[in-house]
């Protein structure tokens, strides 16, 4: 075929696409949604790991944290129990215990509810409460604002002493009020502020900013319990003797938990890059199931689609006749039809497409994520159409061009 036929085989089929106006934006439609399923939630989980990563990345590779076991079973032929939560005292034990030339940092959560007062002004009861050490700031990778961390002699003198988020700021203090040195209440303690943390913003829909950090003393004498869990973060200044750190950690808190020798052991070591890992493995999951769900709604459309172009040829036979009789090929005429079909994809494709990516950001935004632009998705996407258009044309468009003319001619 030359050039000009293909241009004329073009037109000829957006005048029938046009004039079968209702049946094409149904087709549309269906294949839309079918793209729309697969590039909305690939583009929201990419959204997601990009979040997860930035979140963590900050962590790096030379950082592990030790927390106590909380599933149970068995592995390789033993029973794993779960372990008791880590003491205050099992804590200090380790961080006065571990050799190994590394920073060691305790913290431990004391309350998610809890309430800020500063004279008659208070935040809504929902301020999250840790407790730390001197050491905490560093190893988190969390920046100030103003003011100053907390020191040694600040924990060994139980001072009442506590680094606010911008959030508590905001709520507790006017613009022109400095909150270094201000003393506000948490609960019925009263508390000095002597740092402010950088904003954060928020991650996965919850802020980073409502936060106020107190003295490890001051959380046991505040919040503590018999089942206050405190974990465990170790800084290694050289990432390739992360192994020999975690080695060592292993065998003195073997030693610090009274673990009995071949049991389990009563902990886990969690390393930063690990946990993001395990996490865009669990996002990987989502992605799968969304492109099932997108090849399952296309080939639905597809199935459509072929059976619009049947009907199309069913109603064009007296037309297929007439260009037949006055010369057209079979060649030209499947063509014609593929082309018809073709469109329709491609043309539903895009709607998918933009659709998707819009409601995939959608939802990222909502969890605080980045924009992301999914490009191996959306060239997926594309082709995934062409793929089901050119299939579900193939037989309507074969069986165009095999019609008599004769019999064409006489079809009413």
């Amino acid at each position: 075929m030359t050039k000009g036929t293909i241009l004329e085989i073009i037109k000829v089929s957006l005048r029938a696409i046009r004039s079968q106006l209702l049946r094409t934006v149904l087709t549309v439609f269906i294949i839309g949604i079918g793209i729309m399923a697969l590039v909305s939630m690939v583009t929201a989980t990419e959204a997601i790991k990009a979040n997860v990563q930035g979140e963590f990345s900050s962590l790096g590779t030379n950082t592990f944290s030790i927390k106590r076991k909380t599933s149970q079973g068995r592995r390789m032929g033993m029973v794993q129990r779960e372990g008791d939560p880590i003491s205050y005292q099992q804590a200090r034990d380790f961080k006065r215990n571990y050799e190994f030339d590394g920073l060691v940092s305790v913290s431990a959560f004391g309350s998610g509810i809890a309430t800020l007062k500063k004279g008659s002004t208070t935040t809504n009861p929902n301020v999250q409460v840790l407790g730390v050490d001197e050491n905490y700031l560093q190893i988190s990778d969390k920046q100030l604002a103003t003011g100053r961390g907390f020191l040694a002699s600040d924990l060994s003198s139980s001072q009442n002493l506590c680094i606010i988020g911008n959030d508590v700021v905001t709520k507790l203090f006017k613009e022109y009020e400095s909150p270094i040195d201000a003393e506000i209440m948490i609960g019925s303690y009263p508390y000095v502020v002597v740092g402010v943390l950088e904003s954060k913003g928020s991650s996965m829909g919850m802020s980073q900013d409502n936060q106020v950090y107190i003295t490890l003393s001051n959380l046991k004498k505040q919040y503590g319990t018999a089942r206050t869990d405190y974990n465990i973060s170790v800084l290694v200044e050289d990432a390739k003797d992360l192994d020999m750190a975690i080695s060592e950690a292993f065998g003195t808190m073997r030693v610090i938990r009274d673990d009995v020798f071949k049991s389990s052991e009563s902990f886990k070591i969690d390393q930063s890059n690990g946990l993001v890992d395990a996490m865009l493995e669990g996002l990987s999951g989502v992605t799968v199931a969304a492109t099932i769900i997108g090849l399952i709604t296309l080939f639905g459309a597809g199935i459509g689609l072929m059976n619009i172009m049947l009907v199309t040829v069913t109603e064009r036979t007296k037309e297929i006749g007439v260009r037949k009789a006055i010369g057209a090929s079979g060649k030209v005429i499947r063509f014609q039809f593929l082309v018809e079909s073709i469109i329709i994809g491609q043309i539903g494709g895009a709607f998918g497409i933009i659709l998707g990516i819009a409601v995939g950001n959608l939802v990222a935004n909502q969890l605080d994520a980045p924009f992301v632009m999914p490009w191996f998705w959306i060239i997926v996407g594309s082709m995934l159409c062409l793929i089901t258009s050119v299939a579900s044309g193939y037989y309507p468009a074969k069986r165009a061009a095999a019609l008599d003319p004769i019999e064409a001619l006489r079809h009413e």
